[in-house]
């Protein structure tokens, strides 16, 4: 499911916007920061202050998580099944993948939710159909957050 493009953007870029269902059926959306990717079917993130998302999951498990690169502008869409595993249920090779990248945080973490992906979608800007290159909108939307500061 998960192309090497996306791939790359979610190692990257791995601040993902985590979208979940509440009782009354709107959606609950929160940044997650805490990604790891286990393999091409398969990601996770560290609960770190997620009630919320820990909630919505354990009574509907539909997940979508959104991760961007503002300055290419464009993003991949993750959709799946989502599950919360205390520490104690985590695998010792799903342990060794957030050792790997997130081991200052591992204490903190009163778990990981898995999400078993069901599609993908790399979605790009509509700036690339007027003909403008990745390493234009990079340099152009670099320029524009300077400015910012």
């Amino acid at each position: 499911m998960l192309t090497q493009e996306m791939k790359k953007l979610i190692v990257e870029y791995s601040a993902g916007m985590v979208a979940t269902i509440n009782d009354d059926g709107s959606p609950s959306v929160s940044p997650k920061a805490t990604f790891v990717i286990l393999d091409d079917e398969t990601i996770a993130f560290g609960n770190l202050r997620s009630p919320g998302s820990i909630a919505n999951i354990g009574k509907r498990p539909n997940t979508e998580v959104c991760f961007i690169d503002v300055l290419a502008r464009k993003a991949v869409r993750v959709s799946g099944t989502a599950k919360y595993l205390r520490n104690a249920e985590m695998t010792d090779a799903l342990k060794a993948a957030f050792v790997e990248k997130w081991s200052d945080y591992m204490e903190k973490f009163a778990g990981v939710i898995e999400i078993s992906i069901t599609a993908t979608e790399l979605i790009l800007s509509p700036a690339y159909d007027l003909g403008l290159t990745e390493p234009e909108l990079r340099e152009a939307n670099l320029a524009h957050l300077k400015s910012l500061s």
